[in-house]
């Protein structure tokens, strides 16, 4: 998954995760607008109504309303946050560790459960690529996932602060030096994936491409 030039728009999502951070975003979205119109038309109501009450000295009933309007709108969207918060944490019994260590500048893999395979992955250069890989985010060796199979990501760093980011899937995770960070992963369908390294961690930091190839 990939941005087109000019697209405004989240990514297609990749992972259920990402797709119930979209539906959040619409939620809050959808709020924020109606928010909008409501003052918006206050104001200009307020602006064309020239009824004043010079004898008003307080209004318990509007006091009243608004102050729990905006504690009814915060819950509104405290709730559904929190749950993802609650989700985005936890890790379910995963059946994959994938274990990722970032390096000025490329990052290195290892999938450890079944048989040590290590492997470091580079940025292509101009000279190296096909005609149908893009330009500053592939890479020599892609990382392989099954889809549909929970993952566990602990990702740490070998010199400096990176950031391993996938915005199709909702992912960021710090690599810092010295710490193991964990996170979990699951993709919902087969296809190419590519993030980059969200972290300024050097004079090549926009040169750390990040590619997953989901497969069956």
């Amino acid at each position: 998954e990939i941005s087109n030039w000019s697209y405004i728009n989240m990514q297609d999502a990749v992972s259920p995760l990402m797709e119930q951070l979209m539906f959040f975003h619409d939620h809050v979205l959808v709020i924020l607008i109606m928010i909008t119109i409501v003052v918006a038309y206050m104001m200009v109501m307020l602006m064309l109504n020239k009824i004043i009450n010079r004898l008003l000295l307080e209004g318990q009933l509007i006091e009243f309303i608004w102050t729990l309007l905006p504690a009814m709108t915060l819950i509104f969207i405290a709730l559904p946050s929190l749950r993802l918060l609650y989700m985005l944490d936890e890790i379910n019994n995963p059946l994959l560790t994938l274990k990722i260590i970032g390096h000025q500048w490329y990052w290195s893999y290892e999938y450890s459960d079944f048989s040590d395979v290590e492997f470091d992955s580079y940025m292509k250069s101009m000279n190296e690529m096909n005609k149908n890989e893009f330009r500053l985010l592939d890479v020599d060796n892609r990382v392989i996932l099954p889809f549909n199979i929970q993952v566990r990501l602990l990702v740490s760093s070998f010199d400096v602060i990176h950031s391993w980011a996938m915005p199709s899937m909702s992912l960021k995770v710090d690599a810092v030096p010295g710490r193991l960070n964990q996170m979990s992963m699951l993709i919902s369908r087969p296809g190419v994936s590519y993030g980059q390294c969200s972290e300024i961690c050097g004079a090549n930091h926009s040169f750390m491409p990040i590619v997953i190839e989901s497969i069956s």
